[in-house]
């Protein structure tokens, strides 16, 4: 048996369960599907707490598939829908700026970006 990144992503516990596995494997040997998480540029780096997204592209662009990462400006500045009691601190338009470089930088050590391919 061949393995896929659904293999892989399984071994290193990202994936809990499914509502069909097999179906899931095989799009993931015959199409090379498009992946992204999103950030929003609320502090000037990420947090350990990111590195597992992060991780899971990092697999499945191993495995050729396309990976996006979204860092939103425009949700950054509006606030955070997870039901937290605090408000989001209110950041200016250049901080936001700044904070998505740095974050950026970031990906960039764990994600290609030179890799350009069609889907």
């Amino acid at each position: 048996m061949t393995k896929n990144v659904y293999h892989i992503l399984k071994e290193r516990g990202f994936i809990y369960q499914t509502t069909d596995d097999e179906a899931l494997k095989k799009l993931l040997d015959k199409s090379k599907i498009t992946c992204y998480i999103g950030f929003d540029a609320t502090a000037d780096s990420l947090h350990v707490g990111s590195l597992v997204p992060i991780m899971a592209l990092v697999h499945m662009q191993r495995y050729d598939h396309r990976v996006i990462t979204l860092l939103g400006g425009g949700t950054t500045m509006v606030g955070d829908p997870s039901g937290k009691t605090e408000m989001r601190q209110m950041l200016t338009l250049d901080q936001i700026r700044d904070y998505g470089k740095g974050i950026q930088k970031q990906f960039s050590q764990y994600i290609d970006y030179n890799i350009i391919k069609s889907c």
